[in-house]
């Protein structure tokens, strides 16, 4: 019993952009944990000095500092979660194809949601993902915003 060439190569063909696309969150996924692990850094940082017994004239604008990388750093959980969620979407898009295929079933029903919740997913991570590079704009141009007025 066993199956045509033909069939093999449509099933597999059949599954491979989902993989591609895998690939692609994947790469995203690793940018947005990066970015998280530095923001938690960066954080932990600011809070000992924010928390030292002597503050200084800085104590305020840390403070607002560690507000802002507590704000981004929960955007990018959210973005990392959404990645996931679409990468755990994905593959079962591609185990459904492939049983259907396989087993010559209309899965079709089971399919097209689950790959649209992939790209829904994508979408809400890109989109926080986003929202960190904004905040992250905000969070540069207070902290070098007074030397680059003092120049210009």
């Amino acid at each position: 019993m066993g199956i045509p060439t033909e069939e093999l190569v449509r099933i597999l063909t059949a599954a491979i952009a989902p993989v591609i696309v895998i690939s692609g969150v994947g790469l995203l996924l690793l940018s947005l944990t990066n970015r998280f692990s530095h923001i938690t850094d960066r954080a932990r940082l600011l809070v000992q000095q924010v928390e030292s017994p002597r503050p200084d004239s800085k104590h305020e604008a840390r403070v607002a500092q560690v507000r802002l990388f507590y704000r981004r750093a929960r955007l990018l959980r959210l973005a990392i979660t959404l990645s996931a969620a679409s990468i755990l979407f994905l593959v079962l898009t591609i185990l459904t194809l492939f049983a259907g295929l396989l087993l010559g079933l209309g899965v079709h029903y089971v399919t097209i949601p689950l790959f649209t919740l992939a790209l829904v997913s994508l979408l809400g991570s890109i989109f926080h993902f986003i929202q960190d590079v904004r905040l992250s704009i905000i969070a540069l141009e207070a902290e070098v915003g007074p030397h680059l007025q003092q120049k210009g």
